[in-house]
């Protein structure tokens, strides 16, 4: 890996070297994970801690009723996991037909939560530490609290004008009727008995157990679905990756109900242009990745769902190289365009990373989805849930169309980069939407431009948006801004925002010397931690 000179970029952290490593969006948590490593621990384990650690440092982004993906190189190969829940077994698709929308909020946005199940599953097979020994910092933190960092305090603050009539939230995240500001300490004691009994019981007490009927228990309180059966049914699964080559590298993601073949869409259909051509912040090789990104989204849109209702259009169809080849022949390499989804067979949470002296690389990504999530908080648990029943749709034959036992479509994406045959990078850029168009300004900045990962993660980000839309962070050129606004792309310049507009990038790349380059994104609290 070349390290040039940095671009000018307001943010100009250097890349941190190191032969263990954890990268995360909050500090206490990436040393969480670096003190598993310390103790003699491996990537596995490192990750799953700083993970455990997050649902208590960073709750606007992450809990215990997370869902959760994971891709791990294990030193020989990769895994990918799939700790996503289901939506509770009596949803119908009628469920939401009066109101005519699938609510944002509240316990009718509730899913099965995965990430417990995923954090057990992911040590059983790779960890090697006691599973217990991986919740002390959380527990330590949550039993004396923290001290809440500068941009989880704001939204923490945002939230609690939000959420504050969800069963349970003020109670439990607005002690003295007010959220924690940056610099003060919260304390969580009823989480820290829930992550006792996690620990004890191996998630057991938290699918099968007595947190399981407390939950159910709330649900039906509240008149919702959720019942200890859905519970005790949550399974993760070990899938094998999706991927797309470009060049040298290829490009590795968990293949749906997740988003990440989206971005190996777009890499894909890059390939089949002359992006080659330009260099990284130049406006035409900004425009052919806008214009293949939404080429990408209009099909993953159309199609993408949990797999087993996949039936007529499946991932290899979305990944077929002549598809690619035919969809990239509709870019015009000088005019914005509004595409249609096409037919490829014929006839948007917290993120981290962690790497160890052995070899072993892990790409993590855990989310409630929206800031903290659905608002509800399970009384006397400290357990907030997810709203990713908002992840499906009420459009009638859509293979993402709302069902019960189902798996909605999901923004959270781990990513990975392969060499022809070594590991490259374990990464992740948090925030919606902007996760998959995050992988690819991510690869291609690592792996075609040369730059470093602080570099590439420095850099200004754009996301595109409906129809020409594409917002850019105000930090871009305002030159690159007109050359793009002239070639008919509705540009919006934003400031960097607190709602992951523009996600949360955290890298990991392996050098030739054996180590580690660690990149941690300055929109966020956290940083790289290595030794």
């Amino acid at each position: 890996m070349q390290f040039p000179t940095p671009p000018p970029y307001a943010s100009q952290r250097s890349a941190a070297m190191a032969e263990n490593m954890v990268v995360a969006s909050q500090p206490l948590a990436g040393q969480a994970g670096l003190s598993m490593l310390a103790q003699g621990g491996n990537a596995v384990d490192a990750a799953i801690a700083a993970a455990i650690t997050l649902t208590q440092v960073e709750p606007s982004g992450n809990g215990l009723g997370s869902d959760a993906f994971a891709i791990i190189w294990d030193g020989k190969q990769l895994h990918g996991l799939n700790a996503s829940g289901r939506s509770p077994q009596s949803w119908r698709p009628d469920r939401f037909s009066k109101s005519g929308a699938i609510p944002d909020r509240g316990w009718e946005t509730v899913t099965v939560p995965g990430a417990v199940g995923g954090w057990v599953e992911l040590h059983n097979k790779l960890g090697k530490l006691p599973f217990e020994k991986l919740f002390e910092p959380a527990i330590h933190y949550a039993e004396n609290g923290f001290i809440v960092s500068p941009i989880i305090g704001k939204l923490w603050g945002i939230a609690g004008t939000v959420l504050n009539e969800q069963p349970g939230f003020a109670d439990h995240f607005l002690p003295g009727g007010k959220a924690p500001k940056a610099g003060e300490r919260f304390v969580n004691i009823a989480a820290a008995a829930t992550l006792k009994s996690i620990a004890e019981t191996h998630g057991e007490s938290f699918y099968r157990g007595h947190l399981a009927e407390q939950i159910a228990a709330d649900a039906a309180k509240h008149s919702s679905a959720l019942t200890v059966e859905d519970m005790a049914a949550n399974i993760p699964n070990w899938c094998s990756t999706v991927s797309q080559s470009f060049d040298q590298f290829s490009l590795h993601e968990i293949p749906p109900n997740g988003q990440g073949i989206a971005a190996c869409m777009a890499l894909g259909i890059l390939a089949h242009t002359n992006i080659r051509d330009f260099s990284a912040d130049e406006p035409k090789a900004m425009h052919l990745m806008f214009e293949a990104m939404k080429l990408a989204f209009r099909d993953s849109a159309a199609y993408v769902a949990d797999p087993a209702y996949m039936t007529d259009v499946a991932s290899e169809h979305l990944l077929n190289p002549d598809y690619l080849a035919e969809r990239a022949r509709l870019i015009d390499p000088d005019k914005a365009q509004d595409f249609n989804s096409g037919s490829p067979r014929q006839g948007g949470t917290v993120c981290l990373s962690a790497a160890d002296a052995n070899g072993m690389m892990v790409s993590f990504i855990q989310s409630n989805y929206a800031g903290f999530g659905s608002g509800v908080v399970i009384p006397d648990t400290g357990i907030h849930l997810q709203n990713r029943g908002c992840g499906f749709t009420l459009e009638d034959g859509h293979p993402n169309q709302l069902d019960g036992g189902k798996r909605p479509f999901h923004t959270i994406i781990p990513g990975f980069l392969m060499g022809e045959h070594d590991p490259l990078m374990a990464f992740g850029v948090m925030g919606g939407m902007m996760q998959a168009q995050g992988h690819v300004q991510m690869a291609l900045r690592t792996q075609l431009w040369g730059q470093d990962v602080q570099t590439a993660a420095d850099a200004p980000r754009w996301r595109v948006t409906e129809g020409l839309g594409v917002s850019c962070e105000e930090a871009m050129d305002r030159k690159t801004i007109q050359v793009l606004a002239g070639m008919g792309h509705d540009i919006i310049i934003e400031k960097p925002d607190l709602a992951f507009g523009f996600g949360g990038a955290q890298l990991i790349h392996r050098l030739d010397s054996g180590g580690y380059a660690g990149g941690s994104d300055p929109r966020k609290d956290g940083g790289a931690y290595g030794f």
